[in-house]
């Protein structure tokens, strides 16, 4: 292209859009592709990188979300399955502790879980959040989840039931 930041601004736009329909179903994709994006972004910007650099870099970041689309197909899961499967893996660490057998089995119990016991009004009563809550974490306990140390990983996995449970 002619004009070299026109398809800057245009690449941007069309990758915050993808973050903001993933920000809708997928906590952890949409905080990875939002902090690569606005990484991007920011180098460009502050001078760092240039044009055809940036450029690049947002065409890999476009690449990287079309394979993390691909990415459930190849687990067999759709794309609430990939959803929770994504927070239960959100530390690296945890495929360490876990196959991946387990890692799946997990995933298709909480969805299963989730989708049996959802109410409509979810937002408005704090007891069916709490009710919700704690049936997350007797789950993961049945799967000794997480390890210890990573006491962050059941706040993703509630974080990624709640968004669930909103749309």
């Amino acid at each position: 292209m002619k004009e070299r930041n026109l398809a800057v601004e245009i690449l941007r736009k069309l990758l915050a859009e993808q973050v903001s329909l993933y920000r809708r179903t997928n906590l952890v994709k949409s905080e990875k592709f939002s902090e690569k994006l606005l990484r991007a972004m920011k180098a460009y910007i502050n001078g760092m990188i240039s044009n055809e650099e940036v450029i690049a870099e947002l065409m890999k970041i476009a690449s990287d979300m079309a394979s993390a689309h691909a990415e459930g197909d190849v687990l067999g899961f759709n794309a609430e399955e990939l959803a929770f499967y994504d927070a239960l893996t959100r530390p690296e660490a945890i495929k360490d502790f876990y196959n991946n057998e387990e890692l799946v089995a997990m995933t298709r119990e909480l969805t299963e879980m989730l989708k049996k016991n959802r109410v409509i009004d979810w937002q408005k009563k704090e007891s069916v959040r709490a009710g919700m809550r704690r049936m997350v974490k007797k789950l993961l306990k049945k799967y000794k989840y997480p390890p210890e140390g990573m006491g962050d990983a059941v706040t993703t996995v509630i974080g990624q039931c709640e968004l669930w449970a909103g749309a």
